[in-house]
């Protein structure tokens, strides 16, 4: 049984209608997903470049043999278990900003929001304009 019983029909013009589907389809989700993360506040982002998830793969890959080769010298006391963890805290905090610029949605600006929320009598493709433009209200 479905969770979401409300539905909810809108209409938009054709240039809206573009313009929001250039952006689904950029962001590779569904619909339904993309305006869920509106509302709660995010904006998705575009989704990333197909060797994205394949250079991710390589960089954990490196940071499990760093891990296997901290161990043993951490019982063999051969490397200087300090520095060792410093790189490796680094490494894991580079692969977690990686995904957080490329793949997990942003924060809403406050013009966003106040479209969201109705507070802004501006046609919402306005303010988004000016949003991505980095104008003000």
């Amino acid at each position: 049984m479905r969770k979401r019983k409300v539905q909810i029909l809108f209409r938009l013009n054709e240039k809206e209608a573009e313009v929001f589907g250039k952006k689904i389809k950029r962001s590779g989700l569904t619909r339904e997903v993309y305006l869920r993360q509106l509302i709660k506040g995010v904006v998705p982002r575009d989704a990333p470049p197909p060797d994205y998830y394949s250079m991710m793969r390589e960089l954990r890959s490196i940071g499990t043999n760093l891990n296997q080769i901290a161990q043993k010298a951490n019982v063999l006391n051969v490397v200087d278990v300090k520095r060792y963890d410093e790189v490796v805290r680094h490494f894991e905090a580079t692969i977690k900003a990686i995904t957080e610029a490329v793949i997990l949605p942003r924060a809403m600006t406050e013009a966003e929001k106040d479209l969201l929320e109705g507070g802004d009598k501006r046609p919402w493709s306005e303010v988004l304009m000016d949003t991505y433009r980095g104008d003000k209200k």
